[in-house]
C-alpha cells in the first residue's frame, strides 16, 4: 500500500492560525516535507514547530523549490522533489507536505502535486487560513461587501495595468517590483494597506500607499479597497 500525499497549509505566520486538522496531520505522521534547502529554516517549518513542537522529532524532508523563471529548470527540481516525496509514499508511509497560507493558493506543493498525480499516487489538499484574509483582519478591514468582486492577482504580472476592476485588489508577489507596484496603487486612488510577515516576530503594517519601502520584504501582501463615497 502506498502512502498519501497531504499538501498542508499551516496559515500565514502565527501559530495559532494554524487548524487543528493541520496539527493532527502533523502529530500522526512521521514524514514531513518542507520547501527549501534546509528543514528548520524554512518558515512553514518555523510556524508548524511554534504549535507542533514535537514536530522536530520528526523524519524532515527539505525540497528545494527555488524562486527562478527558468521553466526547464525549475521542471527540473519539480520532478526531483516528487520523486524525494514518492520514495517515502512508495514504503506505505504518508507525507506530509507544509505550504504557507492555504494549499490551494499560489502553492509550490501544486507542481509537485500534478508529477504525484500521474505517477499514480494518492494525494489530498488540507485547507489553511490564506495570507491575504489574516492580513484584511490584521488591518481591521474586510475584503468585501455585499456585492464588491475580489480580485486576488500577482503583482509582477499587474506592472504598467490599472486597478480599474470594480471591487477590492488583492496583490500577492509584490515585494520585487514594490516601487513599480506603489506607483500603480497611487495611480489607482485606492485606500491601500500592506502587511509584511503577516502574524510573524517581525510583522509590520503600513496603512498607506507612500508607507510601504521600496525594499519592503518577499512576505509583503497589498490589499487595494476602492474608497467610499
Amino acid at each position: 500500500m502506498r502512502g498519501i500525499a497531504y499538501g498542508v497549509g499551516v496559515g500565514p505566520g502565527d501559530p495559532e492560525l494554524m487548524t487543528l486538522k493541520a496539527a493532527r496531520l502533523i502529530r500522526e505522521n512521521e514524514v514531513i516535507a518542507v520547501p527549501g534547502k534546509v528543514a528548520e529554516e524554512s518558515a512553514a517549518y518555523k510556524i508548524a514547530s511554534g504549535s507542533v513542537p514535537e514536530i522536530a522529532e520528526k523524519t524532515l524532508v527539505p525540497i528545494y523549490m527555488p524562486m527562478i523563471r527558468d521553466r526547464a529548470k525549475l521542471a527540473e527540481e519539480h520532478q526531483r522533489g516528487a520523486k524525494l516525496l514518492e520514495k517515502y509514499l512508495d514504503q506505505g508511509k504518508n507525507v506530509v507536505y507544509l505550504t504557507l497560507g492555504d494549499s490551494t493558493i499560489y502553492c509550490t506543493f501544486s507542481y509537485l502535486q500534478h508529477i504525484l498525480e500521474e505517477d499514480g499516487y494518492r494525494v489530498e489538499l488540507v485547507s489553511g487560513i490564506p495570507s491575504f484574509c489574516a492580513a484584511a483582519a490584521r488591518l481591521n478591514i474586510s475584503l468585501t461587501e455585499w456585492n464588491e468582486p475580489l480580485h486576488v492577482i500577482p503583482a509582477s504580472h499587474k506592472k504598467g495595468e490599472a486597478l480599474d476592476l470594480a471591487g477590492t485588489y488583492v496583490l500577492m508577489k509584490s515585494a520585487s517590483h514594490m516601487k513599480e507596484t506603489k506607483e500603480l496603487l497611487m495611480a489607482s486612488g485606492r485606500q491601500v494597506g500592506c502587511v509584511e510577515n503577516c502574524g510573524m516576530a517581525n510583522e509590520k503594517v503600513y496603512h498607506s500607499a507612500e508607507e510601504i519601502p521600496d525594499d519592503a520584504g518577499y512576505f509583503s501582501l497589498v490589499i487595494a479597497k476602492e474608497k467610499r463615497g
